[in-house]
């Protein structure tokens, strides 16, 4: 893969993405937080089902769903927006430290990474695993306990975040990152 330099910088040029690299990659980016939001849709809906319906199949159903959703769909496209917004940053004119909403959208998508990795991906296999575990005549609810309502509020904080990282995202706001020489 070619690198080609940055204009502007008189003194040092920073190696970018080739046009055609950096088109795949903001393709692959933007099909993972697509996903990432369309997948943060899904645990909404199958959670606020498995908290309202009333037939212990249809609750069981959508929590088992949960947690395969998250690990299957979620995790992953996480990952690879993630990995792929770092890509984009550090190949292209944005700079990884150059601009704030991209340090911020950075910072942020990290956060829900996480969040989904070792929080939203917990709580979802482990309501999953109580709605499989009740024995027969248990209501699913019951089994489940207060993961039904944390597993609907997530996905509502999730989404509330991630559509501020969109926002973030396509507005691009002023400001520069300035670091400074710490005063002994």
């Amino acid at each position: 893969m070619a690198v080609t330099t940055s204009a502007g910088a008189p003194n040092r040029s920073r190696p970018q993405l080739p046009p055609r690299a950096r088109k795949v990659v903001l393709t692959v980016h933007v099909i993972a937080s697509v996903a990432w939001i369309g997948a943060t849709l899904c645990l909404l809906a199958l959670s606020l089902t498995g908290l309202l319906s009333r037939d212990p199949q249809v609750q069981r159903a959508a929590y088992v769903a949960l947690g395969t959703i998250v690990t299957v769909v979620g995790a992953p496209v996480s990952i690879a927006a993630l990995v792929s917004g770092i890509m984009i940053s550090v190949g292209t004119r944005w700079g990884l430290f150059r601009h704030w909403w991209v340090l911020v959208s950075l910072v942020a998508t990290a956060v829900m990474t996480a969040a989904v990795l070792f929080a939203l991906g917990p709580l979802m296999r482990g309501a999953a695993a109580d709605a499989l575990a009740a024995p027969p005549g248990t209501p699913v609810l019951d089994a489940v306990g207060d993961a039904a309502v944390s597993a609907v509020v997530a996905p509502c904080v999730a989404l509330v975040a991630l559509s501020a990282i969109t926002a973030l995202n396509v507005f691009k706001p002023r400001g520069r990152v300035r670091f400074r020489a710490s005063r002994a």
